[in-house]
């Protein structure tokens, strides 16, 4: 299998990893205004057939690239994002305390979004 394609659906909130023309992974987001601009992944799937491929890490990775390029911070409530995050420090940078608390807030002010 070649590398999939990673897209950003960013109306369904979702960064998508389609091999195939098949969506095999997802980081499912939102994306946080205030007190700063954040992108927030709050689940990371891959599909059964498709793990240990290495396709959540690079989600991860495009999701902590895509906010590089439009100059946002990331504040994971996803864990794997979050060990990813950790084993990556080069790749991608910490969001502060202030910014966790307000994507939790947000979260739980819309408990169907996710």
């Amino acid at each position: 299998m070649s590398d999939p394609e990673i897209r950003d659906d960013r109306a369904a909130g979702r960064l998508e990893a389609v091999s195939g023309g098949e969506v095999v992974g997802r980081i499912e987001y939102f994306v946080l205004e205030s007190p700063e601009r954040a992108l927030v992944p709050v689940h990371t799937v891959v599909e059964p057939a498709h793990e240990g491929k290495g396709i959540a890490g690079s989600l991860a990775r495009e999701l902590y690239a895509l906010a590089g390029r439009e100059h946002s911070a990331v504040a994971s409530l996803c864990p794997y994002v979050t060990k990813w995050a950790e084993r990556h420090p080069d790749e991608a940078q910490p969001a502060d305390e202030a910014l966790h608390a307000a994507a939790k807030d947000w979260l739980r002010a819309h408990p169907g979004r996710f």
